[in-house]
């Protein structure tokens, strides 16, 4: 039976509707001195590797200190418009009643495992009242490693949990693949960019189109 439960966040949970991008882009600036014209891919990217990269865009070249000036930017940023975000984002349908649906089933705890830094991560879910079922600790973030694998793996280990014990739901296949690399069951959403068919090809072992039907997503996961 599964007892932990790794949650993505973007696309899986929430959509900021574009004030994500914003405040990365105030972030960037704050921490370089340069506009950010351009940012490099974020489907499923961890924070450190998306800051490298967008920085690389724009012909810098950037060091570990870089990156928590920037984390430390985008988490002051992510405060100072928490309104905005709420106002302009939305949890995705269905996320809700899922992480409830989930806390229901004795011994399951639900963390997250995510390329976003923790702070952010909070907030993200914070703001729209999806943070309390979730044990922050036992989760991995886009500080603690560049790669999803190594994040999955992370939180495996401070919960103490074996792999064939854990599922994951998110909806990219870096999340996919994050859960396969460490024989971690994925349940897959199609609530992002990639298709049904795109997660399935990627390995995920099954793959929902949204978190609307509460009954489906609890058989899939295996709770």
């Amino acid at each position: 039976m599964v007892r932990l439960v790794l949650w993505d966040i973007d696309h899986t949970l929430i959509s900021t509707r574009g004030v994500g991008r914003e405040l990365s882009a105030t972030a960037f600036q704050k921490t370089t001195g340069l506009p950010m014209r351009e940012q490099a891919k974020i489907d499923g990217i961890t924070e450190p590797v998306i800051f490298r990269e967008t920085a690389r865009l724009h012909g810098l070249a950037t060091d570990r200190g870089d990156f928590e000036r920037f984390a430390e930017a985008l988490a002051e940023e992510h405060i100072r418009h928490s309104a905005e975000l709420r106002e302009r984002g939305h949890a995705l349908p269905g996320a809700a009643a899922a992480l409830d649906a989930l806390a229901s089933s004795p011994g399951v705890v639900q963390t997250v495992v995510s390329g976003n830094i923790r702070r952010v991560s909070e907030i993200k879910l914070g703001v729209f009242g999806l943070d309390r079922h979730i044990v922050w600790e036992l989760g991995a973030y886009g500080e603690d490693a560049d790669e999803r694998p190594e994040l999955v793996r992370l939180s495996l280990a401070r919960a103490n949990c074996p792999a064939d014990e854990a599922v994951l739901i998110g909806d990219t296949p870096a999340d996919v693949a994050g859960g396969v690399a460490n024989g971690v069951r994925v349940v897959a959403v199609a609530t992002g960019r990639s298709t049904e068919d795109e997660l399935l090809a990627t390995g995920a072992d099954v793959v929902l189109a949204d978190l609307r039907n509460t009954t489906a997503l609890v058989r899939a996961t295996n709770v």
